[in-house]
């Protein structure tokens, strides 16, 4: 009777997974196999693993991974201090709050900041330096990006340092360690959980970005996402388009599985 209960409980989570998570993966799967014509063909699969993609998709995971290195290493001090000062909830909803900010707008902020009668530049020539080109290179598009994505990595860190029992760290300190080594071998390895839980917050999303390349970055960077979106929006080739989602997916998928095998060494290995 109970599994019975917990089971009609659950129709609604399933039936919302079927529809919005499996439906459109097997929709984007199908259609990957048929060319601009509609003709069921492998070409889509053959014409990514060129010299093109594959340049394409190494400039994906290479500005995701400084995305997310720049966003850890502002991300971890931020939660270290957070977790260290006074009023935390109200910095931790300060945080949040741009969060809530639709993500154009927020993008388009930018633009006018970093533009060319924008508060830097204006900054930039009032102390002698004169008027840069901000805009639509990568710098831009790293740092609106880290910008947009830091609280996604401060919050499961933070969480990590909470949960951190205090007396762990009294004791290295007790037997002699400083400063840098109780970080290194007592707070890091115990708050791993935190920094890679982060770190897949921030990466995977890196990988598909769009807008901020188009709209910062002026297509000076291409991703995987820029391709999906031309290929949709633009040129109507949805069978290509759905081949670079495919592969973005299972890379995904596979980047989630490699790190959730490596947060249970983790564990195991305290």
């Amino acid at each position: 009777m109970q599994a019975n209960t917990r089971a009609i409980y659950m129709l609604p989570y399933y039936v919302w997974i079927v529809l919005f998570v499996v439906a459109p993966v097997v929709l984007v799967a199908y259609y990957s196999f048929f060319d601009v014509d509609g003709n069921l063909t492998l070409q889509n699969y053959r014409t990514f693993f060129t010299p093109v993609y594959m340049q394409m998709t190494l400039s994906s995971f290479w500005y995701a991974f400084l995305v997310t290195l720049f966003s850890l290493l502002i991300a971890y001090p931020a939660a270290y201090l957070l977790t260290r000062t006074k009023h935390r909830q109200l910095w931790i909803l300060l945080i949040i709050l741009p969060t809530w900010i639709n993500l154009l707008l927020k993008t388009y902020a930018f633009i006018g900041i970093f533009g060319t009668y924008g508060p830097v530049n204006a900054l930039l020539g009032a102390i002698g330096i004169g008027e840069q080109q901000l805009l639509f290179n990568a710098f831009s598009f790293v740092f609106v990006s880290v910008y947009i994505f830091v609280p996604f990595m401060i919050l499961p860190i933070y969480n990590a340092l909470e949960e951190l029992n205090p007396t762990l760290i009294s004791a290295a300190r007790d037997l002699g360690a400083s400063g840098w080594t109780t970080f290194r071998r007592v707070i890091f390895p115990l708050t791993l959980s935190g920094v890679k839980s982060g770190c897949m917050a921030v990466f995977i999303p890196s990988l598909s970005l769009f807008m901020i390349t188009r709209l910062i970055a002026g297509n000076k960077v291409i991703t995987l996402g820029t391709a999906i979106e031309q290929h949709f929006l633009v040129t109507q080739d949805w069978g290509m388009g759905s081949t670079v989602a495919v592969v973005l997916i299972i890379a995904m998928a596979v980047l989630m599985l490699l790190t959730g095998g490596f947060g249970q060494e983790v564990r195991h290995g305290k």
